[in-house]
């Protein structure tokens, strides 16, 4: 595939916050953003899909392959949250972050990458600066985004030469993945939040590179990041 043609990009979580932003520029850079999300998408092709669902989200990646018949990148930008102790969050809810989080990227990598072997295509995952930093009351997010850091390392090192892989880690963002938390898991009124169009510009920066060089982790936050160093 041209370098300068994304061609047919799978975005999860596409139908709000940072997988929102991604797919919008996948198509203003003259991609087609294909979204995997629970709900639709406004405005952008969807399959209706829950990605704690190791077989249909395989199910709806290829379901998608077999309708373009080729496919150009997968950016996997789905993600959940439960905050509490340990031992206080229900183990239905705690399983759920990792099933999604971490399961569902590899889940639609799975079944998206010989299609990327063809094309030479690329991966982007989303990680988070709790992806290389753990704090209390956030064992279920550590634990998936510390997963999508080691899972990303090792298929940068496995299909090197075949497929572009990227490591993204935002810190805290201007969406919705805060809402409906108790107060005190929520950023302070005063906090500095990235834009989400800022990390899509940075995803998109990994897409769009020449044949051969790679963006293997990038880290984009405000300057102010709490959750940084």
């Amino acid at each position: 595939m041209p370098q300068d043609e994304l061609g047919t990009v799978i975005v999860t979580g596409a139908a709000s916050g940072l997988g929102r932003a991604i797919a919008g520029a996948v198509a203003a850079e003259g991609g087609i953003p294909v979204a995997l999300d629970l709900h639709e998408a406004d405005g952008i092709e969807t399959e209706i899909v829950d990605l704690a669902d190791t077989a249909a989200a395989e199910a709806a990646t290829s379901r998608t392959i077999e309708r373009h018949g080729s496919l150009g990148a997968v950016v996997a930008a789905a993600g959940t949250d439960a905050c509490g102790p340990l031992d206080r969050i229900a183990a239905e809810d705690w399983n759920r972050v990792l099933q999604v989080n971490l399961l569902g990227t590899a889940a639609v990598v799975r079944a998206a990458l010989p299609a990327l072997v063809r094309s030479r295509g690329r991966v982007v995952t989303i990680g988070s600066t709790l992806g290389i930093r753990g704090l209390p009351d956030a064992t279920a997010y550590c634990a998936s985004k510390f997963g999508v850091v080691g899972f990303s390392r090792a298929l940068a090192a496995e299909t090197a030469g075949r497929v572009g892989v990227t490591l993204l880690m935002p810190g805290g963002m201007q969406t919705a993945f805060f809402d409906g938390r108790e107060e005190k898991y929520k950023p302070p009124a005063d906090a500095k939040l990235a834009p989400p169009e800022e990390v899509a510009a940075a995803a998109l920066f990994a897409l769009t590179r020449p044949a051969g060089i790679e963006v293997r982790e990038a880290l984009v936050c405000p300057a102010t990041e709490s959750s940084w160093p």
